[in-house]
């Protein structure tokens, strides 16, 4: 079925030349963005991998071992700080050329970011897209990989304009760097064009960006705190890892405390507000910035917080996507969220880790720990492909007269290495409950406030500001009055 009013126009260009630009990637284009483009960091991480060095078979750098995704590296930390917002509920379909890429393509529906959207992949690149939509509704988004070049791909994208519907999204993957190329067809409407080597996360980063809503293009970095057993000083971590954010690295934050029935953020800063985040979950349709300034407590100048009401005068049964709606909307206010989360193992628990942009996971120098550990982060990793692994912090250490695991035994047992290890210190953390504070206002320069300092700054990617020496008077709270 073909539509005599293209949605985007690929006029026929019979004398267009594809020339190679010796100066491409030296500057800027003039009045758009640069295009994802071969990086250094890229080329570094398909040097390292084990691929075939055929370069006749291999021309475009695409081998599959390298870019399957179970061989694919995790995300180092640095990058994962980079916030995609989830695409909506669309359609993507995929037309390739090369074996290689429909690998990836099939791989990046199990990523938490396109959980909602229906991806489907074929082969045969831009013929075969056009045989289909000729015939049937097209996508919302449609990924075209293909190996042609020059006046040969702008002649088949403009048959294929004729079969595509208005408002269809069209993503080029092509086997050339080359400006001139690039220009044309942003000029032509499509919009994107990436070109191999690229990892699953690239083509990820390119869908989700064409999806950030312009009313609303913000999103903040959630962080999800748990703990590995009961009792392990999770809901203390978290608590103090928001008030590092805010008052060391001086970022806005919010702390969502989601132990409804239990929870201690208001004990811990000593509030008593009116209203909970049960408020908000009860109602999420009703969750916008006015109602979230009602029900927000504010904490300092940086860090704000909702509470659990923390009562048994009712029992709580809330839908698991009012966890997902309320957290979406906070986020949009915040630059950081962090997540105080129940030691509980419910659907709605379940998918809010997976869903967060960096998991901390409190352990403590126990099997029990070491066991449930070792469940979440292979979980997480599995669902999570390609994010940054979960943290592990140690808490609690150095309990006395208690066997322990060995910091060094516990880290091969589990595969990774704790980034944090915060010593048992009953005497520094009940000052800081008793006066409503957290340790960094109890005892600056401790050495516990100085490894959260140093664990918020490796959230947020900045220095740790330096700590100032504690006054007496700020020890014991009313005489600061």
């Amino acid at each position: 079925m073909s539509n005599p009013d293209p949605a985007w126009s690929l006029g026929a260009e019979d004398d267009f030349i594809l020339e190679d630009d010796e100066n491409f990637g030296v500057g800027d284009l003039e009045g758009i963005d640069l295009p994802p483009f071969d990086s250094g960091a890229l080329e570094a991480a398909y040097e390292s991998a084990p691929v075939s060095t055929l370069a006749e078979d291999d021309p475009f750098g695409l081998t599959a071992p390298a870019i399957i995704a179970a061989a694919l590296p995790a995300a180092p930390r640095d990058e994962g700080r980079t916030t995609e917002q989830p695409v909506p509920r669309i359609t993507i379909h995929a037309a390739c050329d090369r074996h290689e890429i429909s690998d990836i393509i099939a791989g990046i529906s199990a990523d938490r970011r396109m959980a909602r959207a229906e991806i489907t992949v074929e082969s045969g690149g831009i013929d075969a897209a056009i045989s289909r939509f000729a015939a049937q509704a097209s996508p919302n988004l449609l990924i075209i990989d293909t190996q042609q070049q020059g006046a040969a791909m702008l002649h088949s994208l403009d048959r294929l304009a004729q079969v595509i519907e208005e408002g269809t999204k069209v993503v080029i993957i092509g086997a050339v760097n080359d400006i001139s190329l690039f220009r044309e067809l942003m000029a032509r409407g499509v919009s994107e064009y990436i070109v191999p080597p690229l990892q699953p996360i690239d083509v990820i980063r390119a869908v989700c960006g064409l999806y950030v809503n312009p009313d609303k293009p913000f999103a903040g970095r959630v962080v999800g705190v748990i703990g590995a057993r009961g009792g392990i000083g999770a809901s203390t971590i978290a608590h103090n890892l928001a008030w590092s954010i805010a008052e060391r690295q001086e970022s806005s934050a919010t702390l969502l405390d989601l132990d409804l029935s239990f929870g201690t953020a208001a004990l811990d800063f000593n509030q008593d507000p009116a209203q909970s985040i049960a408020d908000a979950l009860m109602a999420p349709d009703r969750v916008d910035d006015v109602f979230l300034e009602r029900v927000t407590t504010k904490q300092t100048q940086r860090l704000q917080m909702l509470t659990a009401p923390a009562t048994l005068e009712r029992e709580f049964e809330i839908d698991p996507q009012s966890y997902e709606i309320v957290i979406d909307r906070v986020r949009r206010t915040s630059p950081y969220v962090v997540l105080d989360l129940p030691h509980v193992w419910t659907s709605w628990v379940k998918q809010t880790l997976l869903s967060a942009d960096d998991a901390i996971i409190v352990a403590g120098p126990d099997l029990a720990s070491l066991r449930n550990t070792k469940n979440i982060i292979d979980l997480l990793k599995a669902m999570r492909p390609y994010d940054s692994p979960p943290s592990v912090v140690l808490s609690m250490v150095g309990v006395p007269k208690r066997p322990e695991i060995p910091f060094k035994d516990f880290a091969e047992a589990l595969g990774c290495e704790p980034v944090a290890s915060i010593p048992f210190d009953p005497q520094l953390f009940g000052m800081a409950a008793n006066n409503g504070q957290m340790v960094g206002e109890v005892a600056a320069l401790s050495k516990t406030a100085l490894i959260l300092d140093d664990l918020a700054a490796s959230l947020t990617g900045r220095k740790p500001v330096e700590a100032k020496k504690t006054s007496f008077a700020s020890k014991i709270p009313f005489l600061k009055r």
